[in-house]
C-alpha cells in the first residue's frame, strides 16, 4: 500500500523527519534528492531515528549513538543487524512510502 508522507519541499537534502504510513512510524531521509524510509525505532533501545543526525547516508540515533545506513537499514558496526527499510516513490513533488 502506497501512502503519501510528504512533499519534496518538506525535506531538504540532509534532513530527516518522522512520518506515519500504514499504521507504522517511519523515519524519512533525503540524501541529495533521493528519499529513503526506515522503521523509526532504533534496535538498541527504540530511539527515534527520524530525529537523528544524517551525515551522507548514515543516521546516528539521538539516544545512544548507534549508526545506521539509511540505504540498506544496516548497522554500521554490525551489518547483519538491520532495521526495516520501506520503498519510497516520488510522483511529481509527492513522496510516497510503500508499507
Amino acid at each position: 500500500m502506497l501512502t503519501k508522507v510528504a512533499e519534496t519541499a518538506d525535506l531538504k537534502p540532509g534532513e530527516a523527519r518522522v512520518v506515519e504510513a500504514g499504521g507504522k512510524t517511519l523515519a524519512l531521509f533525503n540524501v541529495n534528492g533521493t528519499y529513503y524510509a526506515l522503521d523509526n525505532s532504533c534496535l538498541h533501545r527504540g530511539g527515534p531515528l527520524g530525529e537523528g543526525e544524517l551525515e551522507s547516508t548514515i543516521v546516528t540515533c539521538p539516544w545512544h549513538g548507534w549508526r545506521w545506513d539509511v540505504t540498506t537499514g544496516a548497522n554500521t558496526n554490525n551489518p547483519a543487524v538491520k532495521v526495516a527499510c520501506f520503498p519510497v516513490k516520488l510522483d511529481g513533488t509527492a513522496v510516497f512510502v510503500e508499507v
